[in-house]
């Protein structure tokens, strides 16, 4: 949910001269905007979830419960927390993408650059609307606050500014295993294959081993995502390559098993909404064909250009939307008196706008900088 999604001719640039493109291995399309598309899907996903999926806080915000204020929607809502899963399958086969042929300092300052800037602002900015004395919600301790800007405020048991940020915690995570074990030595096929069997294998002994040391490190209930979204890479590479597709459907068949253990909820009487396992694979499964389908250049008619923009204003919509979104979901229907749809039309559309705001103020000065200034570049 993190990534910029770069061009395939570039990612196999870089300080590194490219491999020779091995047999079947198709002509590079130029930026995949169909992925920056998904991406904008999968964060939108995650919004309805938010509004109009669950209940805690937002439930505030509407003044009921979102299944009174949805109650033919309130379900297929639900199911939008697996746009996370979706998001993590384009982070397995971006950070791919993007990290070939790089050396380990300017992988470093990519993620870095990338991550940071828009994510310390949305910090400030949620922080400081939470401390007004108009908004009913409580805001974090000071301390607290100023361990969230260094993105490591789970680990230290600090309280989160941002509630999403726990997926930025699992990133950081996998952007560790890539870089010591495939960007350090040097990405090539072989490297990246045995980086996803090993790392799959040892997340399902994790996970038989009860060792919560093992599954911090390996995170075996979302390591599929990020391991078949790395061989769909593999596979846009050469969709002949058995073994890419290999790793890449034992990856489908072992996320989809984690994904329906912690959300199928049908026998909870008190859950918000009851999802059935056909619903949470068949959501799953079409994350995974949807990258799929990129990668094998059969969406690459995609090609609009408002696209990139979708795909820049992810990552920060994807920062503010829940907790600044409860702060409007209660001024515009309880302050107003808008309608529920007006009401989740009219957030979704600031949110995007505050969004835009953050990537052409923000990410755009700054990420370049600070990728120049890690890089030991003047």
């Amino acid at each position: 949910m993190t990534e910029t999604v770069v061009s395939t001719s570039a990612a196999r640039s870089g300080t590194a001269a490219p491999a020779p493109a091995p047999t079947g291995e198709k002509a590079a399309p130029g930026r995949l905007r169909a992925l920056d598309g998904l991406r904008l899907v999968a964060a939108l996903m995650v919004a309805a979830y938010h509004y109009g999926g669950r209940g805690g806080y937002v439930t505030d915000a509407w003044g009921s419960s979102p299944k009174h204020q949805f109650p033919t929607l309130h379900t297929l809502f639900s199911y939008g927390c697996l746009g996370v899963q979706v998001f993590f399958v384009i982070s397995g086969f971006v950070i791919c993408m993007s990290g070939w042929g790089r050396t380990p300092t300017s992988f470093l300052a990519s993620r870095v650059s990338r991550l940071m800037p828009a994510y310390w602002v949305a910090v400030v900015l949620v922080t400081a609307v939470f401390a007004l004395p108009a908004v009913a919600y409580q805001a974090v301790s000071p301390s607290d606050a100023l361990v969230n800007l260094t993105m490591l405020q789970q680990p230290l048991g600090a309280d989160r500014v941002l509630g999403v940020c726990w997926t930025l915690w699992v990133e950081l995570r996998f952007y560790a295993l890539f870089a010591l074990f495939v960007v350090l030595p040097g990405a090539n096929r072989r490297r990246v294959l045995l980086f996803c069997g090993g790392w799959l294998l040892a997340s399902v002994l994790a996970r038989a081993a009860h060792e919560p040391l093992l599954d911090l490190v390996l995170m075996p209930e979302y390591a599929p995502f990020f391991i078949g979204g790395t061989g769909l890479y593999l596979v846009h590479r050469d969709r002949r390559d058995a073994h890419a597709w290999a790793v890449t459907a034992v990856s489908f068949l072992i996320g989809q098993h984690y994904a329906v253990d912690e959300l199928w909820n049908v026998s909870d009487p008190d859950a918000f909404a009851h999802r059935t396992t056909f619903g949470i694979v068949l959501v799953v499964a079409l994350g995974f064909a949807a990258v799929a389908a990129i990668a094998l250049g059969w969406l690459n008619r995609v090609n609009w250009r408002w696209l990139t923009v979708a795909g820049a204003l992810t990552y920060p919509f994807y920062l503010v939307h829940e907790h600044l979104g409860w702060v409007v979901i209660h001024a515009l229907h309880r302050g107003l008196g808008l309608a529920s749809a007006e009401t989740f039309a009219l957030t979704v559309a600031s949110m995007l706008l505050l969004a835009w705001l953050l990537h052409r103020g923000v990410e755009k000065p700054l990420t370049p900088r600070l990728r120049a200034a890690l890089s030991g570049r003047r």
